[in-house]
């Protein structure tokens, strides 16, 4: 027995309903579960390309109406010579990061996963702690740790006895060192599973054959895992490549611009906004996505070659470092310090200060809690709270039942099904900041006003985050075999009843992780909302971000904080769930 495609119509339909469109889809055979969400993806994601492309091509007016054809902004692209300085200053630094964010995931996940450390498993919880730190506040958190004021450059002043800074964060270097450590715990949680699936057998081998831990690790483990650090690298550059907060906090204020800070300063630097400027820069980095997406695809693709698990005596075990494990547990502690420890204990020291003036003994004498209380009170603080629990909720609830409803035709291969799963994916090869300048030409030219409202943000969330909810739906509706779906039919129960009793409590877990695990990606969020936000839709990471310009810096500490405990909360109930259910955190 096989699962009929006319299983979905009575899921959502009256019989009535559903029988004029099983009589109707004789003539082409597409379910109408497929039509409605098919017709839904193209009326969410096309828009925006057109408008975007649309935008590149036309000069506008101040109200943001599209005005005369022009190929002027491309042309300005190709004359000026910042451009390609700026791409240059993009590559330099996504590579660096990338690099960095490599090379300490690396270190974390072998540890964790193929050594006899002490206390590592609480990695996982460390990382997964770290999603819910906004990356605008880790961003601030790390410039006040070392900036001209920071407890960095004191230290350094004391040792070297120099007047000034010894080190200036606002620099390339800095930029690297800040977008390396956030990306970090990333690459940790996807690493780990490279190095969980390589076969001890061949380490003991090399061991045994006289080898050194560092050797064994060098010439066997690395080059096993290195299909896979090799594709999470390229995937890290491409998300450093199109982020903001970094650039945008760091890089400006150092005089060092890269793309995504261009297409922000056309809009929100220049009056009025130049949105065709920003819409050729969008164009052009969307397009340079695409290419790198394509690479990553073609590497990810060729990673069987490396396959070491087999049915023959597959074991995965740790490796014993004996005395080295204390050295080892001491550099866990260190990244811990890295990801969770310093940006976190800054930011509260910040937050109980009236006025921030660095790490000083005099300090010690000001704490206080006024901070807090405004943050608060009735006001703009608490409406930025308020407003971005709605947008996780809100983006969150749509995007899991849709596009697990899409993952459920796409698996049992309902004609028109790949459509749903590559159009649902599509998203992904927009650059946040580049989806935010397509859905804001979109809302300025609809015939209402949308533009500056929650809603208009909530949308954008929502196909941002679909590719995530797809992944995840798709991965746990794998897992249920169409004989049980089978069974619950010969059995007498019905369509709707075998999806209530058997499919949706069997994908629960993985549907409840995905749900927080978007919630949290949601409010993080800041280079896509701060060009959509309105002033009464301002949402903790924007607030966060315009607080730092104004110079506000114990207001967005105590903000900062209160929004961090907030999330560690979500952050440890899905850490609870992952580990009781054994999902998947990628």
């Amino acid at each position: 027995m096989t699962t009929k495609p006319e299983a979905i119509d009575s899921l959502w339909m009256p019989k009535e309903t559903a029988g004029f469109w099983r009589r109707a889809r004789s003539g082409f055979g597409y379910s109408p579960a497929v039509i409605i969400l098919a017709g839904v993806l193209l009326i969410l994601i096309v828009p925006p390309i057109i408008f975007l492309f649309q935008t590149s091509f036309y000069t506008t007016t101040f109200a943001g109406e599209f005005d005369k054809f022009t190929f002027g902004f491309y042309t300005e692209l190709v004359t000026n010579p910042r451009f390609f300085n700026n791409f240059v200053n993009t590559t330099v630094y996504a590579v660096g990061s990338a690099a960095f964010a490599i090379a300490l995931g690396t270190a974390q996940a072998w540890i964790v996963e193929r050594t006899n450390t002490p206390f590592r498993q609480y990695m996982f919880l460390v990382a997964i702690i770290s999603l819910g730190i906004p990356h605008v506040l880790y961003t601030i958190a790390w410039l006040l740790i070392m900036g001209k004021a920071g407890p960095v450059n004191d230290i350094l002043r004391a040792i070297t006895g120099a007047e000034e800074a010894v080190l200036n964060v606002y620099s390339m270097w800095g930029m690297i060192l800040i977008e390396g450590v956030g990306f970090a715990p990333l690459a940790f949680l996807l690493l780990s599973s490279v190095f969980r699936s390589t076969d001890a057998s061949f380490e003991e081998a090399s061991m045994m054959s006289g080898a050194g831990i560092s050797q064994t690790f060098r010439h066997i483990t690395a080059r096993l895992a290195m299909p896979g650090i090799m594709a999470l690298m390229l995937l890290i550059f491409i998300r450093a490549f199109e982020s903001f907060e970094v650039p945008a906090l760091v890089g400006l204020a150092g005089g060092i611009n890269v793309l995504t800070t261009d297409i922000y300063e056309s809009i929100h630097m220049e009056m009025p906004p130049n949105y065709g400027q920003s819409g050729a820069f969008s164009v052009v980095l969307l397009l340079w996505v695409v290419v790198l997406l394509y690479w990553y695809n073609r590497l990810s693709r060729h990673a069987e070659r490396f396959q070491t698990i087999t049915g023959k005596g597959y074991r995965p075990r740790q490796m014993d470092l004996g005395k080295w494990r204390y050295l080892t547990a001491g550099l866990l502690v260190l990244l811990f310090l890295l990801i969770i420890g310093l940006p976190v204990s800054i930011v509260l020291w910040a937050s109980l200060q009236p006025y921030y003036e660095g790490v000083t003994a005099g300090s010690l004498g000001r704490f206080t809690l006024d901070n807090y209380v405004e943050v608060f009170k009735a006001g703009s603080f608490r409406d930025s709270i308020l407003n971005t629990l709605i947008l996780g909720t809100a983006t969150a609830t749509a995007v899991v039942p849709f596009t697990a409803l899409c993952a459920w035709l796409a698996v049992r291969r309902y004609k028109g099904g790949w459509f749903l799963d590559q159009m649902a994916t599509m998203p992904l090869i927009f650059p946040a900041i580049v989806m935010g300048v397509a859905f804001l030409q979109v809302f300025l030219n609809m015939p209402f006003a949308l533009y500056g409202t929650l809603l208009s943000v909530v949308i954008a969330s929502v196909v941002r985050e679909m590719p995530y909810g797809m992944r995840y739906s798709y991965a746990g509706l794998l897992q249920i075999h169409t004989e049980l779906e089978e069974a619950s039919a010969v059995s007498g129960a019905g369509e709707v009843g075998t999806f209530l009793r058997i499919v949706i409590p069997l994908v629960a877990p993985a549907m409840i992780t995905c749900w927080l695990f978007l919630f949290l990606i949601a409010v993080r969020a800041v280079s896509m909302p701060i060009l959509l936000v309105g002033p009464n839709s301002q949402i903790v990471a924007v607030t966060l971000f315009d607080l730092w310009e104004n110079g506000q810096v114990t207001e967005l500490a105590a903000m900062g904080m209160a929004w961090m405990a907030l999330m560690t909360v979500v952050s440890c109930l899905f850490y609870i769930i992952v580990r009781r259910y054994r999902l998947s955190l990628h």
